[in-house]
């Protein structure tokens, strides 16, 4: 039966030929139509061994280099590392995955899996194949040798007819009808294929039966009684169910393997994704069981959880959700939540296993920013621990079709796939290394070979630490004239007041002042778009502006003027049907503001808009020509290193990778003109550009799953970057202890938001999450906080973390690259640890420090 044969229901299916957005990408994975049907899968030749180890039985050694070989099984698709020096063997699939007791079903095959495939049908409903289910069942994988390794092909499916060719439900009346036209053999096929379920007052497909001789017999007994497609549609009408015109769903799907120095590289290239034109390949997932470990093993999974985080094998806790983060957060313009979300974004996109006394670090080097990365522990579908990363090859929306009064979504896709390989690289750790902090060190050092930190200042004496300051400048508040309704600027801080707030800081010895001011241009905090910079004439204009710049300079103070530059408010300089960025249904990105007491999306208010990565450039050249006559010597930007959105509008579509690509140009542009760049949330494709660090992650989100809060984050930046958590006073610390002991803890600097006028200024706007930011009521407590976080940090100002360690519950050491540590105890009762007495809530610092 060959695959031509089937038209795959035409081009697209019937009712979604305009909509569904099915496509033959010419870059990328490969929609197959028509004439690009797929052959018969041919077998290649076996692979010569190029050598054997007892270590690893039964798998053909196929490359090696000094530190590492790996082995393949070609009936499998298994593939394994050892490592030469310590003779540990990293495997794909578990060893012992037959004897797995909990694993059934498409569960137990998929311990047997080197990739998933999910993808959607005409519905836009979701379906999954595996490389042992649909390919390696069917013998459709072929091993062909490369440089330094191997590359495996598979190919999923066959054009044989299953269980999903039968209707899933039979009316009564449809049943008998049949029957009545089938021989006493036929009609025991069908009573075997069909169980009658009197609720549905139906007939239901019974597939569990539905197996080798039954199947055909059923088959051949529902094709003998002349059941036509026009039977199948009356049928969905009548019994409200929905069925897809049968069809070979073929896909193809290729792997990379090979040794790079201490690592293994997994490469699927995204132009070997194959798939029929009507069954768009949503996600992959990449080795989901490489290392995993049993329920006898000891061992933990890292995942990049803001700070970071361990989750223990076998910690029992079954009852709560799996792991699964967006790399970078979530697309806004895919984004549909309407709650907010509480959880920290995962900035770096790394993941690993730790066991006795080896792991491995998993660093995504290609298709970072549509990763997810997905963890979980033995107990819940399976009786192992494993952690793997899922790319995104192709995103659905719906669209909502109005027709003679009645309405119906139907799917749609986005046009091409994304426009990126994917790439992950597992190294392997071994003895003192094969730790959290080896793991840090290890990325921190790859980072820096590969351009992706920026370089440490040579030489410099550690001197005082920062302390971060946001001001606010105005905001736009509703009033009223004879009661007209009316939006005027309401200036909070102005130049001449933010000298006065510097000037008192200075006054209580707070040194290394790293200003930030926000709400400075084009109509205050929320701004409009930078395409041309008008200074604010409410908190006293280019004039007060220039003043501030010089007053700064003489007082030692680095200033940062702020600026949004990927998000827009509505307003006459933006016109979002042109430059805002489009979703899937075709319409612009909407963000609405948050409210506090309900912690939902509130819609009764004006939306932000995505702005289009199509026009991220023009407005990152008019901001450093705007700001190129003040010579501020640096800026800070508000999204550009926290967040990354596509574009989907019909023909002019930027996926998130290419949307990585401009924001990562941009970031080039604006290091080139500013000395310092400050930026919020600290994306990994943003380190490079980058002097200061805002809102960095300082905590995991705390997912009942995880089990230790470890700062992964600030080991691989410190040394490199300058960085701060929150601002403390918008934070939810209430006890100033607590963040000082975190500050210490992780190395990080001290952070307040604040404005000069009166909190009640901000009262019945649209910014009452500054609620709490008068300068006043917070100065003379951030004196205190910053002098004692100074005292213990300025010996280690601009060192690199090389150690950190749980001493005991609440007590944890952090060790410098000077020899120089901190331990803090974060119990209400004081502690012996380490052979110091640590008192409560406190701590005790020494070591080392030339």
């Amino acid at each position: 039966m060959g695959f031509a044969k089937y038209t795959l229901l035409g081009a697209c299916f019937l009712a979604g030929i305009m909509m569904t957005g099915c496509s033959d990408a010419q870059s990328g994975g490969k929609a197959q139509e028509g004439s690009e049907a797929v052959a018969a899968f041919t077998q290649g030749k076996a692979l010569n061994a190029s050598f054997t180890d007892s270590r690893v039985s039964g798998m053909k050694g196929v490359a090696e280099n000094e530190q590492l070989r790996l082995f393949v099984e070609e009936a499998t698709g298994a593939i394994a590392v050892l490592h030469k020096r310590t003779g540990e063997v990293w495997y794909s699939n578990p060893l012992e995955r037959s004897s797995d007791k909990l694993a059934a079903g498409v569960n137990k095959d998929l311990l047997s899996s080197q990739l998933k495939l999910d993808f959607y049908n005409s519905f836009g409903q979701i379906n999954s194949i595996n490389t042992f289910t649909d390919s390696v069942n069917y013998k459709q994988i072929k091993f062909e040798a490369i440089k330094g390794g191997v590359s495996v092909s598979y190919q999923f499916g066959t054009a044989q007819k299953t269980a999903e060719d039968l209707p899933k439900l039979l009316s009564v009346a449809r049943f008998k009808e049949l029957s009545g036209k089938l021989d006493k053999a036929g009609q025991r096929a069908l009573k075997i294929a069909y169980t009658e379920n009197e609720d549905q007052s139906a007939y239901e497909r019974n597939d569990s039966a539905l197996n080798g001789l039954q199947l055909e017999r059923a088959l051949a007994a529902i094709e003998k009684a002349g059941y036509t497609e026009e039977d199948l549609k009356k049928d969905m009408a009548e019994l409200h169910f929905t069925q897809e015109k049968p069809a070979p769903r073929i896909f193809q799907a290729k792997m990379n393997y090979t040794l790079d120095d201490d690592s293994l590289v997994v490469h699927v290239p995204v132009d070997g994704i194959r798939y029929p034109a009507e069954y768009p390949v949503n996600m992959i997932s990449v080795l989901s069981f490489f290392g995993a470990g049993g329920a006898g093993d000891k061992g933990s999974l890292f995942v990049p959880d803001g700070a970071g985080a361990l989750i223990h094998f076998n910690n029992g806790k079954t009852q709560y959700p799996a792991y699964q983060q967006f790399v970078y957060g979530a697309d806004q313009t895919m984004d549909r939540t309407e709650n907010a979300a509480r959880e920290q974004a995962v900035r770096l996109p790394v993941f690993g296993v730790i066991r006795e006394n080896r792991a491995f670090l998993g660093i995504i080097e290609e298709g970072a920013s549509v990763a997810t990365i997905n963890a979980d522990i033995a107990g819940r579908l399976n009786g192992y621990n494993y952690v793997y990363p899922s790319f995104y090859v192709v995103n659905k929306g719906e669209v909502t079709l109005d027709a003679n009064g009645q309405q119906r979504s139907l799917p749609k896709f986005q046009e091409q796939p994304m426009k990126s390989d994917y790439k992950v690289r597992y190294a392997f750790l071994s003895g003192e290394e094969a730790s959290y902090t080896g793991m840090a060190r290890y990325y921190q050092r790859y980072l820096e070979k590969s351009g992706g930190l920026p370089k440490p200042a040579a030489g410099e004496e550690p001197g005082d630490v920062p302390f971060y300051l946001q001001l606010v400048g105005g905001i736009t508040k509703k009033k009223h004239f004879v009661g007209i309704p009316y939006k005027s600027l309401e200036p909070l801080t102005t130049w001449e007041q933010a000298q006065i707030i510097v000037s008192e800081m200075q006054k209580r010895d707070i040194a290394n002042i790293k200003l930030r001011y926000a709400g400075w241009f084009n109509d205050g905090l929320d701004h409009k778009v930078p395409d041309a910079i008008k200074v604010d004439g409410e908190i006293g204009g280019s004039k007060g502006m220039r003043n501030f710049i010089a007053f700064a300079k003489d007082k030692g103070v680095s200033f940062y003027p702020d600026v949004a530059l990927l998000v827009a408010n509505s307003g006459s300089d933006f016109d979002q049907n042109k430059e805002a960025s489009r979703t899937l249904r075709d319409v612009p990105a909407e963000l609405y503001p948050l409210d506090l007491a309900l912690n939902r999306r509130d819609r009764q208010k004006s939306p932000s808009y995505v702005i289009s990565p199509r026009v991220v450039p023009d407005y990152v050249e008019s901001t450093l020509e705007g700001l190129r006559d003040y010579q501020a010597g640096g800026i800070a930007l508000r999204d550009m290193a926290d967040s990354l959105s596509s574009e989907y509008r019909e023909g002019k579509q930027i996926d998130r990778t290419e949307s990585e690509g401009i924001s990562k140009a941009a970031l080039t542009r604006i290091r080139e003109e500013n000395e310092r760049v400050m930026a919020s949330g600290g994306n990994a494709y943003a380190l490079p550009y980058l002097t200061d660090i805002t809102n960095a992650p300082l905590a995991s989100s705390r997912f009942k799953l995880e089990d230790e809060e470890i700062p992964f984050y600030p080991m691989v930046v410190r040394g490199h970057v300058d960085y701060a958590g929150a601002p403390y006073n918008l934070s939810s610390f209430t006890n100033e202890k607590q963040v000082v002991l975190k500050s210490l803890e992780y190395g990080a600097n001290v952070y307040f938001e604040w404005i000069y006028e009166p909190n009640y200024k901000v009262k019945d706007t649209e910014f009452n999450q500054l609620y709490a930011v008068n300068y006043g009521l917070w100065i003379d407590k951030a004196a205190d906080i910053y002098r004692e976080i100074n005292q213990v940090l300025k010996p280690v100002q601009g060192k690199r973390i090389i150690g950190h360690e749980k001493l005991d519950e609440g007590v944890f050491k952090t060790v410098y690259e000077n020899g120089y540590y901190v331990i803090v105890n974060y119990n209400r009762v004081s502690v012996t640890a380490d052979g110091k007495t640590i008192e409560a809530e406190s701590y005790v610092a020494g070591g080392e420090h030339t």
